[in-house]
């Protein structure tokens, strides 16, 4: 009896794990937590910010926003408009690829992409500031692609 519980466990476990990863329904850490513009009860602190979505990715040597990214930065910028006070860092990254000095550059280019298209939703510039840290600050260690996708990104944090 005791066997046939734990295997069932292990089922239930696995259909779970099988149900939240590599999903792309929304509610991923993909940085898409909502679908379209729909920022919800999102609050206005970090916690908020991370529910409409905190980061957005790029394809490899670019700073070109997609569809997603669009979404997302249209989300960050209608919460931005909810919340008037609050202003924000937008942090540019890159995969370990590439020389320190490019990637710093690559990393700025990415971070303006996702300030310049929150600004023209109508957020204030002043509002929004940015830094690149290159490849200094790896989200996913390792030397594959899998690792060099979730590093490519811009995120997005509230500014002291």
């Amino acid at each position: 009896m005791f066997k046939k519980f734990l295997c069932l466990f292990a089922v239930l476990v696995l259909v779970t794990a099988c149900e939240s990863t590599g999903s792309n329904d929304g509610t991923g850490a993909n940085g898409g937590h909502m679908r379209g513009t729909d920022i919800g009860n999102a609050t206005g602190d970090a916690e908020g910010l991370v529910q409409i979505g905190d980061r957005v990715f790029f394809e490899f040597n670019s700073s070109e926003l997609d569809a997603e990214s669009r979404e997302t930065l249209t989300r960050q910028a209608l919460w931005m408009k909810k919340y008037g006070k609050i202003k924000i860092t937008v942090e540019g990254h890159c995969d370990e690829r590439g020389t320190r000095e490019y990637n710093i550059a690559l990393g700025e280019r990415r971070a303006m992409a996702a300030k310049n298209y929150i600004v023209a939703e109508g957020v204030k510039a002043s509002r929004v500031k940015t830094i690149s840290y290159g490849k200094e600050r790896p989200a996913a260690e390792g030397h594959d692609e899998e690792a060099w996708a979730q590093n490519r990104r811009a995120v997005t944090i509230i500014a002291e």
